[in-house]
């Protein structure tokens, strides 16, 4: 089966045109007839059709990546077999290769490679969790969209769990100059081969180069065994330097735990990184933010000065893109403060006011608890004067009362 426009695979996806060829397969868009939506369909190539291994290894892809489900991964749809070739029908992305926007740019800034190797990383925990290592992981395999979001592609030669093996004794797979170690002395492929492979990726996206390189693929391969990695750009932050030269490291056993973990320390360093842009021409600061620079104060010892990241809006846009902020120290002392708490120390003592509220401690120059005893005093002694009263006023009405009666009585006789 050759692969041309207008061609129907199940009698449901019409290829339209080639858009990528690869060493196994060629990627077609094509139209999905019964949604009508655009996809990509992976064709073997028209030479290797009826050849047994790619075959097999077609099939494998398709099982391995089927049913791996996350927002940085490329989904598989459908596959198939006619012919002595096959297919994998997947979602169709739409942007651009790594690899391409590396070759255009040259260098990437640490903010803009780092947050793509953290999606990747998340990526590669669902398909490392499902039991499958990716084994192939390069710029070209990591395709960005419009909106900036990164999609891992092609399981070509992935290996999942129990899967059996369909390549010699000794024989690599792999790109030579994304090959971790323990891969390029032929023992099995593990989830950290994979993170060592991001780890070049990152060292290519801000040296501008790969670590390692050579004049065949056996050197390449033979150098990330034998030969130290050089140091990265002192410019760099020494934190992004400490992490790649980590994933870098020739023992499985130094590179970190496991692709969740990488992606949360990559997370963590890009929240640090100071917010203005980077220019590889330039020597940024690379000082983190929210943390201070500590420096001679005028009278001697020490004070904390502001950093870059630190400033109000309206003084970081006052700095041009390219311009270099001037390092005027800025304390954290507020002057406005200091005048204040000295005029109030200098006021003399009778402009304060002598009342205060019902919690203060004074009202007409008394202590609040006196008044409070004053005012019981005062109401008991109300109390006390109109009891005597009425007690006097009740034995006066008895004796008026007698003498009226006295009086009836004498002149009835």
């Amino acid at each position: 089966m050759k692969p041309e426009p207008g061609l129907e695979l199940q009698g449901r996806y019409q290829l339209v045109e080639r858009i990528a060829l690869g060493g196994m397969g060629e990627v077609w868009r094509a139209t999905d007839l019964r949604s009508g939506r655009a996809v990509a369909a992976k064709i073997l190539r028209p030479e290797l059709a009826g050849d047994e291994i790619f075959l097999s290894r077609l099939r494998a892809e398709a099982a391995n990546s089927r049913g791996l489900r996350h927002p940085n991964l490329a989904v598989v749809l459908d596959s198939g077999e006619r012919r002595g070739s096959g297919w994998i029908v997947m979602e169709l992305v739409q942007g651009r290769a790594l690899s391409d926007i590396l070759d255009e740019r040259g260098t990437m800034a640490p903010e803009e490679i780092l947050p793509i190797l953290a999606q990747v990383a998340r990526a590669l925990q669902v398909v490392h969790d499902s039991g499958v290592v990716h084994r192939d992981i390069k710029p070209s395999n990591i395709l960005i969209n419009r909106e900036g979001l990164a999609k891992l592609t092609d399981f070509g030669i992935s290996m999942g769990v129990n899967q059996r093996p369909m390549t010699a004794t000794g024989m690599v797979m792999g790109t030579a100059q994304y090959l971790a170690p323990e891969q390029a002395m032929g023992n099995m492929a593990t989830p950290s081969g994979d993170l060592y492979a991001l780890g070049v990726i990152a060292y290519e996206a801000l040296a501008g180069h790969r670590p390692f390189t050579g004049s065949t693929q056996v050197d390449i391969a033979f150098a990330h065994v034998n030969q130290p990695v050089p140091p990265l750009p002192d410019h760099l932050p020494p934190e992004v330097r400490e992490v790649v030269m980590e994933l870098l490291s020739k023992k499985p056993a130094d590179r970190p735990r496991s692709a969740r973990e990488l992606a949360r320390r990559l997370d963590r360093i890009v929240v640090n990184l100071p917010a203005e842009s980077w220019d590889p021409r330039e020597t940024p600061t690379w000082a983190s933010t929210g943390r201070t620079t500590p420096v001679a104060a005028p009278g001697g010892g020490t004070q904390e000065t502001t950093t870059d990241a630190e400033r109000t809006p309206a003084s970081a846009a006052a700095v041009g893109p390219r311009e270099q902020p001037t390092a005027t120290p800025s304390t954290r002392t507020v002057p406005a403060v200091d005048r204040t708490r000295a005029a109030v120390a200098a006021a003399p003592a009778t402009a304060r006011a002598s009342t205060r509220h019902a919690s203060g401690k004074e009202r007409f120059g008394l202590p609040a608890g006196t008044i409070r005893i004053l005012v019981i005093i005062l109401i008991l002694l109300v109390l006390l004067v109109t009891t005597g009263t009425l007690a006097s006023a009740h034995p006066g009405a008895s004796r008026s009362h007698a003498l009226v009666s006295t009086t009836s009585s004498k002149e009835a006789l």
